[in-house]
């Protein structure tokens, strides 16, 4: 009886302390964060649009207390907002060339269904595109298979992810192999569709200016094979479906990110924030 007691207070004593530095960390990280929004927020083209502080809280809590869990963070925007650069910034921000199994990255354009023997029918993507065919609804994506590939991330399952051509249009099963990790990224137009928003830990919105979204759309047209008439048709169906499907993820995200800033300040921001964290360890 004289034993249990001793290691009853020993696990009581324990656990206050355990607590009590855990507490202190949360209180570090979400300081230390604090920080780095102001400094960010007086730059001219600040990274971070809308963050709150309740969030920069529940993510100070789950940095601590659930150490060896995955973090799932989903990326949307509209086409050609800047999804892909935020990404790799971030992950070279992240690691230094080191991956080490910290992050992985998945991209909803992996997942496009295949489409080659529409556009071989038709004979040219201006022909498909007056059939009223669009690449630019959820319905053209294999969410499905996108949510069962991060939620076996999530549970620490390797995954093959599809491959797909945006010149062919066809989609091969024999794609990139992708390791659980700490950290998973993906992003794409429809990661945060309501079938696939619940699984997100973190949810981020890339908000960037129309006149410059469709600067940018037009010049990876043309590197896709779209061009004329055929470019023309899709970017005003991307439009029209960005207002239907992906502007309204905006209201629902946790932090809305500038499409405009730089990839040295992307970088310059993410090291910080990285580091900072880490050091608190």
């Amino acid at each position: 009886m004289e034993c249990e007691k001793v290691i009853d207070d020993f696990m009581t004593d324990y656990n206050f302390y355990s607590a009590g530095r855990d507490k202190e960390l949360v209180e570090e990280i979400v300081d230390t964060l604090n920080k780095i929004l102001i400094y960010d927020k007086k730059q001219e083209q600040p990274l971070i649009l809308k963050i709150t502080d309740v969030f920069i809280q529940n993510i100070a809590k789950r940095v601590v207390k659930e150490k060896n869990k995955s973090f799932l963070i989903g990326i949307t925007g509209e086409s050609a907002s800047g999804k892909t650069v935020f990404v790799n910034n971030t992950t070279h921000a992240c690691i230094k060339g080191d991956k080490s199994n910290f992050y992985t990255v998945v991209s909803q354009d992996d997942y496009y269904k295949d489409t080659s023997k529409e556009l071989k029918e038709a004979g040219s993507y201006e022909e498909l595109f007056k059939t009223g065919f669009s690449f630019d609804t959820p319905d053209v994506i294999n969410l499905d298979l996108l949510k069962t590939h991060l939620l076996n991330l999530k549970s620490g399952q390797q995954i093959t992810s599809p491959n797909y051509d945006f010149v062919t249009c066809e989609s091969k099963p024999d794609g990139e192999v992708k390791n659980p990790a700490k950290v998973i990224l993906t992003e794409g137009l429809y990661v945060l569709n309501e079938n696939l928003r619940d699984i997100m830990d973190v949810k981020v919105y890339v908000y960037t200016p129309l006149e410059v979204l469709k600067e940018r759309w037009y010049k990876r047209a043309a590197s896709r094979g779209k061009t004329g008439e055929a470019a023309d048709m899709q970017y005003k169906d991307v439009n029209s479906t960005a207002q239907k499907y992906i502007r309204p993820a905006q209201d629902i995200s946790d932090v809305v990110i500038n499409g405009l800033v730089s990839q040295e300040y992307i970088v310059e921001i993410t090291d910080m924030i990285f580091n900072s964290i880490k050091a608190l360890y």
